[in-house]
């Protein structure tokens, strides 16, 4: 093999692909994926190690706001969906557009996460609505505590299962957040536990049961995980934003949470995206996603040098 194809992204890269002759020693652009974002437009890319409220270790990747701006800024966080996923030390087109307009982005690799062994997993098992807002609230903590951010400006922006716990810090775990923001996001998780006996044999209910920690289909046990049920509560503005041809998480999770809010008198807004689906994956849609969430989050928690 005299020649590979390399993939390379982080601080200053937006995303580049190589072509490597190893026997000349050189490396020649193939292309990029973002050509308009020159390398002073991607802001810092690092992790942070912090132990969550019980010594739980937790990671988190931190993108702050290009350029020599000065602190402590608002906070965005950034929960992935999953849960049973991760985030990675890279460019995050969504994490970075908020950096961008001066934010700093939070990514924790909350407990249950992928990519840490099987019992760091396996703590999240029962932790959906406690240990999971509990690690996250602890990334905020920490970087208050290194003077980065103001905690008093902070704002949650989550997709699919981010987006239920986007949802849920504003209405399980109330008081702690200027606005949220749930993208395809799940608003009733426990829906498609309250089925029968048979279906309660399915491999995908006993994975899920396991991660919401309920045993049973008994409403109140149920309902207490779930923001719909809590949309009353809700502490903060909430947008929600699907895509109408979502069939991973159907819209009608964020059609119901929007009717909830409207009775409940809750300022919220609802934007349903064309011929999209889950995964948002025309750019046109992409692009308008961005658009809506970043006027909400600045009105709602505006970065340095805006007034509110």
């Amino acid at each position: 093999m005299e020649r590979i194809v390399v993939y390379t992204d982080g601080a200053g890269d937006s995303g580049t692909w190589w072509i490597v002759d190893i026997a000349k020693g050189s490396a020649e652009v193939l292309g990029v994926n973002y050509p308009a974002l020159k390398p002073h437009h991607v802001g810092a890319i690092s992790m942070l190690r912090y132990q969550s409220s019980d010594g739980l270790p937790i990671s988190a990747v931190v993108t702050t706001p290009p350029g020599d701006k000065e602190g402590p800024f608002p906070l965005l966080v950034l929960p992935h969906g999953g849960p049973e996923s991760r985030d990675y030390l890279g460019f995050d087109w969504m994490a970075q557009a908020f950096a961008s307009r001066g934010y700093i982005v939070l990514q924790p690799n909350y407990r249950g996460s992928a990519g840490y062994g099987i019992a760091f997993r396996n703590a999240g098992f029962g932790e959906v609505g406690n240990g999971m807002h509990r690690d996250i609230q602890s990334g905020v903590a920490a970087l208050a505590e290194r003077g980065d951010i103001d905690p008093e400006r902070v704002c949650i922006l989550g997709a699919s299962f981010g987006g239920y716990l986007a949802l849920a810090a504003v209405t399980l775990d109330k008081g702690r957040y200027r606005c949220a923001v749930s993208v395809a996001g799940v608003s009733d998780p426990v829906s498609d536990l309250r089925k029968d006996e048979m279906h309660r044999a399915y491999a995908s209910q006993r994975y899920w049961r396991d991660y919401f920690g309920v045993s049973s289909s008994r409403d109140d046990e149920l309902d207490a995980l779930s923001p719909l049920k809590h949309a009353k509560r809700a502490s903060a503005p909430i947008l929600l934003i699907h895509g109408e041809d979502d069939t991973v998480v159907e819209s009608r999770h964020s059609k119901r949470m929007a009717s909830k809010l409207k009775s409940a008198d809750k300022p919220y807004k609802y934007v349903e995206l064309d011929e999209e689906d889950h995964y948002l994956s025309r750019a046109a849609t992409r692009q308008k996603m961005l658009k809506v969430a970043l006027d909400f989050v600045i009105k709602h928690n505006p970065p340095n040098g805006v007034e509110p």
